[in-house]
């Protein structure tokens, strides 16, 4: 499964919603905010109701009023210039208030999200004399060379029993993890909650695919927990299935084959109607 691309952010946007369950409606999740233009875009902008939410995830903690949250897949890099990139979005989402002053900079945060620890970036900071404090586990501030409280969250050394969620976007998820998550979605009672994780799980069921069919051949595994998995599963190999037809028509048409020959392979060999092949045409 590894040439599927994973749709990451979408899943990170979930996850956050479930991250914050005890406080979210006190929040509001804008995701993909626009700064003026369409190129530069917030992953993620919270923002609190009412200044004096006390929020409860570790990693609400460092929020104010604002809160600007970037997400770094797997396949992104971190690095020091992308660090200053986040930290220039604050600046611009402070600068578009509409009147001076309406966001004051001691309003906003800058969360940088990652499920590894960017080992470049930190030696930057250590060679540059840039303080960073590690309140939590797998959380640290940044105090020095920033405009705004900014905090870099490495997924990887988080707790797994606080933060399933967010700890579910890796492509390093181990077998005990996987387990846990689908228990954590198994327990959930609200339909907006179960929406949510059903794309926090999608992502990680992509990524993982090697320790998802080992849980499904695992004898210990119970049904339910195998049934929370099947439709995300069969999601992705739908999704699979689909981009081999499409390459394949595209194949055959590079030989010359007409529509009509096409149409007949594809009933052959991908079970397909001829309603259903003509649609690939």
């Amino acid at each position: 499964m590894g040439d599927t691309k994973i749709q990451w952010h979408p899943g990170f946007v979930a996850a956050m919603n479930l991250e914050f369950e005890d406080n979210r409606g006190a929040l509001i999740f804008e995701k993909e905010y626009n700064l003026n233009t369409r190129p530069l875009e917030i992953d993620l902008l919270v923002i609190k109701k009412e200044p004096g939410v006390q929020m409860v995830n570790e990693i609400g903690k460092l929020f104010r009023g604002h809160n600007i949250v970037e997400y770094k897949s797997p396949e992104d890099h971190m690095d020091i210039d992308a660090f200053y990139k986040a930290n220039a979005y604050g600046c611009l989402y402070k600068a578009y208030g509409e009147s001076v002053n309406e966001r004051p900079a001691d309003d906003i945060t800058i969360s940088i999200i990652r499920d590894a620890k960017p080992e470049g970036l930190f030696r930057y900071f250590k060679e540059h004399n840039i303080r960073v404090e590690n309140p939590y586990a797998g959380i640290y501030y940044v105090l020095d060379a920033v405009l705004f409280q900014t905090q870099i969250v490495v997924g990887r050394e988080l707790s797994q029993k606080e933060h399933t969620w967010i700890k579910a976007l890796s492509d390093r998820v181990q077998k005990q993890e996987m387990r846990e998550l689908l228990e954590r979605v198994h327990s959930l009672k609200q339909k907006l909650d179960r929406e949510l994780a059903d794309s926090v799980l999608e992502v990680s069921i992509g990524a993982n695919w090697k320790i998802v069919e080992e849980l499904r051949g695992d004898d210990s595994m119970c049904k339910a927990l195998l049934e929370i998995m099947e439709p995300e599963i069969n999601k992705i190999v739908e999704s699979k299935v689909q981009k081999s037809i499409i390459n394949a028509v595209r194949s055959f048409r590079d030989l010359g084959a007409d529509d009509k020959r096409i149409q007949e392979i594809l009933v052959k060999n991908y079970e397909l109607t001829p309603e259903e092949a003509i649609q690939y045409l």
